[in-house]
């Protein structure tokens, strides 16, 4: 990934096992009896529980006639497949009255690693279901939606020990937004790319909702001889698996969308279960989100969804028309247009907040440091009867996602977001140190400034400024105006 030193190794060498193995460990579905579309229930509203992330995110948009690359996904130890199962996810929905859970850190580590903040920490959940189960794998994935907050949160290597919770990583979304990171927030979720395990899933509700296709894209692994290395990743994700620039030799960087032609016949495809994951591929695709060992391609299934292409043992009429496909998939490399979930044309954003209020911070001025927020996107002072002044000197607040670095002479707002009588100051100088390109000036909640990118590898100097005698927070946005 893109910031190496801040993600635990990803260790996927035995994710896909035997694919046989895989099916076996999952309930089975009769793959005959889809429902009927009279069965079908009114649709639910974008950014929620049944139907996550914004009608205009990459999930939830599928392309106008796309064009496609050459790269074909090449054969592997194991068959192509798409399950739940251990390497898969639930995805559990909190409600008002659960009880808030504390989550530590795995065992002789100092906390649980949060990608965003660049800490480790103890985190504490408000509302916690009683029926979270973690994937019994080793990345023991499990995300948990949260609508009184708006928040979608996401767990890696999440497990349960004596009745207490610890995991490895947390991250999170918001479950009305993208559902995939931009520069500022660039982790949200705990797969590879900084996505939520629930972006792309099969959920249980829609596997029998009498529909011909999931109407989203799909989430989709590749093994090393699949996946790339130069670049690791590309738009929209904001990350990849640590090892990808020296392990992967394939040719399919993560946050590809990977799609069947238009021409891909699927009515010769005897699973009418597979039939749809098919016709998904060819009008919306999968966005590779991730690495496996040894399988070509998988797909993400929620876990308890029952389902189970080959019917508890082995279907060979699915695993050649799982492998045709694998030989037909191909990356989306440009495409026409766009057409929003709700089938509306439009042009995907691609300029975002460069700018985070990640630490670490020094104290300058006052008694007492403000802490960096996750959830606020912010740092947040307590009333004090002195204004307190923080520095970051280390340019962290920019992380550098690659296809979103600065560029020089191109033209940048910087804009204060502030409460409570707060401030927010940029500086941006020369790797040296010298000379100063701009300074903002201290800017109050509302105020903005404008400049051009100095020069190559400048460093940004960032400053916030607590209010007096109440809470205040800061935080700000940098975003290209041309």
């Amino acid at each position: 990934m893109s910031c190496n030193e801040h993600r635990t190794v990803r260790n996927h060498a035995s994710r896909a096992g035997s694919i046989l193995a895989l099916m076996l460990s999952v309930f089975s579905l009769s793959v005959t009896t889809l429902q009927p579309a009279h069965a079908q229930t009114l649709p639910a509203q974008w950014g929620t529980y049944q139907k996550p992330f914004a009608p205009t995110s990459p999930w939830n948009t599928r392309p106008v006639n796309p064009s496609f690359g050459n790269f074909v996904i090449p054969k592997s130890t194991y068959a192509p497949g798409v399950a739940g199962g251990q390497w898969s996810t639930g995805v559990f929905l909190a409600k008002q009255g659960d009880p808030s859970v504390t989550v530590n850190g795995l065992p002789n580590t100092p906390g649980v690693w949060d990608p965003d903040a660049g800490i480790n920490r103890v985190v504490t959940i408000p509302r916690w279901p009683a029926d979270v189960q973690a994937a019994t794998a080793s990345d023991g994935h499990a995300d948990i939606v949260d609508p009184v907050t708006g928040i979608l949160h996401s767990f890696w290597q999440l497990r349960n020990v004596g009745g207490k919770w610890m995991a490895a990583q947390y991250a999170w979304s918001p479950i009305a937004g993208r559902g995939w990171g931009d520069p500022a927030h660039f982790f949200q979720g705990s797969r590879a790319a900084g996505v939520p395990t629930s972006g792309g899933l099969i959920r249980k509700h829609e596997v029998n909702d009498g529909d011909t296709m999931y109407r989203h894209a799909l989430a989709m692994s590749l093994t090393f001889t699949g996946l790339a290395s130069n670049p690791t990743y590309i738009f929209p994700a904001t990350s990849a698996d640590t090892s990808a620039a020296t392990a992967n030799t394939g040719g399919i960087p993560e946050g590809a969308l990977m799609m069947l032609p238009p021409g891909y016949d699927t009515q010769k495809i005897s699973s009418p279960a597979l039939r749809k994951v098919a016709e998904t591929l060819k009008t919306y695709g999968a966005y590779v989100v991730d690495r496996n060992g040894g399988t070509p391609f998988f797909i993400y299934v929620e876990n308890g969804a029952k389902y189970d292409l080959h019917n508890g043992g082995w279907n060979t009429a699915v695993a050649d028309d799982l492998d045709r496909m694998r030989a037909a998939l191909r990356q989306v490399v440009s495409t026409q247009g766009w057409l929003d979930g709700n089938g509306q044309p439009f042009t995907p954003p691609m300029k975002f907040n460069l700018l985070s209020m990640r630490g670490p911070w020094q104290l300058q001025a006052g008694s007492l440091l403000g802490n960096f927020d996750t959830w606020q996107q912010a740092v947040v002072f307590p009333a004090s009867a002195t204004r307190v002044t923080q520095v970051n000197y280390t340019s962290r607040g920019l992380h550098p996602v690659v296809w979103a670095l600065p560029q020089v002479g191109k033209t940048y707002r910087l804009s204060a977001i502030t409460t409570g009588g707060a401030k927010l100051r940029l500086q941006v100088r020369d790797k040296s140190g010298l000379p100063l390109h701009f300074d903002s000036g201290e800017l109050a909640n509302g105020e903005t400034k404008t400049f051009a990118w100095p020069a190559p590898n400048s460093v940004v100097t960032l400053y916030a400024i607590s209010g007096v005698n109440t809470p205040s927070s800061v935080r700000g946005e940098l975003i290209q105006q041309d």
